[in-house]
């Protein structure tokens, strides 16, 4: 385990290393895109932490930083929203060594050194455990993640940490929407702000309006120096891929419907769900008084549903 503190680099705002594709094009170009990419990912950032009240003043703020694109993309974000909030904040990135073979350990002390950014590398061997335990062929993300997250609660309280960030971005919340709509049997997705299973730390997701195809331009434009998961990044049948996979063609083939379940999750209507801890159906009765969310199952402003006549027609010709 290591710890450091580097200097903060004289122009934290420009991209470290330029990606080769960035290079052979007119340079005004690029970066007048890159500068329009990140106006728009810091307003999304910032609306998602007033949203949510992610960050308060004098925070310390870890930023549990893997190598990805998204991680990279989440620290980069903060950092410029953090020299230009006017409530302080403190970010302290944290990254795992999780022991994988072919790890470049390198890679992360040298750019959070370049950055400027107080850091703190973790080595524990989870690897092995994860391949001791886990049959070959077999799912590993769940024990990693169990593994790695217990881990980081520890490193959150010896560094005093009051929040701690992760990089979870717009498509992993609808994704696990999906996953727990279709293999868990329960409405619930990645919240933005939540209390640890232990109940000692804050978790924040500031990246929860942000969409993968826009972190992965931004990490291309600012040339972060990627480094992939071996462990689990070359398991090709994970259901998450397959829902993944399933919300793209979606988005292809019906523009705008990923947008309005994304803002679903935001506008829940607990009435008209059958959780019975929810509800209390036994005592629901006739009051005489208009209920602004009464029944509304017919509504005509639910796109392509019928309405109440229509409906009654149709079963009438059946």
């Amino acid at each position: 385990m290591s710890d450091a503190t580097a200097t903060r680099a004289p122009s934290p705002d420009i991209a470290p290393i330029a990606s080769p594709a960035a290079e052979r094009r007119d340079p005004r170009k690029t970066a007048f895109e890159l500068a329009k990419l990140r106006k728009r990912l810091r307003r999304q950032v910032g609306e998602a932490i007033a949203d949510y009240a992610m960050i308060d003043d004098g925070d310390r703020v870890m930023v549990c930083l893997s190598g990805g694109k998204d991680s990279y993309g989440l620290l980069d974000i903060l950092l410029s929203l953090q020299r230009r909030s006017p409530h302080p904040f403190e970010i302290v990135a944290v990254n795992l060594d999780q022991k994988q073979p072919g790890f470049p350990a390198d890679v992360l002390p040298r750019y959070l050194a370049h950055r400027g950014v107080a850091f703190r590398i973790v080595e524990q061997d989870t690897y092995s455990v994860v391949k001791r335990l886990i049959p070959e062929g077999a799912t590993m993300c769940s024990l990693c993640s169990r593994l790695r997250r217990g881990v980081l609660y520890r490193v959150a309280t010896e560094i005093g940490a009051t929040k701690i960030a992760l990089g979870h971005h717009r498509d992993d919340l609808l994704a696990t929407f999906f996953l727990n709509l279709f293999h868990g049997g329960k409405l619930k997705t990645m919240p933005p702000k939540l209390v640890s299973d232990d109940g000692k730390h804050v978790v924040i997701r500031p990246l929860a309006y942000v969409r993968e195809r826009d972190l992965a331009r931004y990490a291309q434009a600012c040339g972060f120096p990627l480094i992939p998961c071996t462990l689990c990044g070359s398991q090709v049948n994970l259901q998450r891929k397959q829902v993944a996979a399933l919300l793209r063609e979606w988005e292809k083939r019906f523009p705008g419907r990923i947008e309005s379940i994304f803002n679903a999750l935001g506008n829940a209507a607990p009435t008209h769900l059958l959780d019975r801890t929810l509800n209390d159906f036994a005592a629901v009765r006739a009051t005489g008084t208009p209920q602004p969310d009464g029944d509304r199952a017919f509504d005509d402003d639910v796109p392509d549903a019928p309405s109440l006549a229509g409906a009654l027609a149709i079963a009438r010709l059946r």
